[in-house]
């Protein structure tokens, strides 16, 4: 019953990120001034399934502004691009760890 309580939980924190990312993108498309700052983020996967890797790593690529590029080796750390890096990478990383990582790992 948990489960099905934390996949819409994920659900709806999903579809909510998609819009605002879809807003955000949308807006630096369509101004004059970009407010991208791009950098490359190593995140924390370690102790993740094969099946949250896999939920993790989709789920990320499919949120505008965010593309997941390649696991580390041992499957610890996967490594993503963010067009819009606002505090620091590690403020960021830790986000995604704290949201996705979190969500993915009780739902799947």
């Amino acid at each position: 019953m948990m489960r099905v309580v934390y996949f819409i939980s994920f659900l709806f924190f999903y579809v909510t990120d998609i819009v605002k990312s879809n807003i955000r993108v949308a807006h630096d498309a369509l101004t004059p001034t970009h407010n991208m700052k791009p950098a490359v983020i190593a995140l924390d996967v370690s102790g993740m399934t094969d099946r949250q890797l896999l939920f993790i790593a989709n789920f990320i690529t499919m949120t505008p502004g965010t593309l997941g590029l390649i696991f580390s080796d041992d499957k610890k750390k996967l490594y993503i691009h963010a067009m819009y890096v606002d505090e620091s990478v590690e403020a960021l990383s830790d986000d995604l760890c704290n949201t996705y990582g979190k969500l993915v790992r009780r739902v799947f």
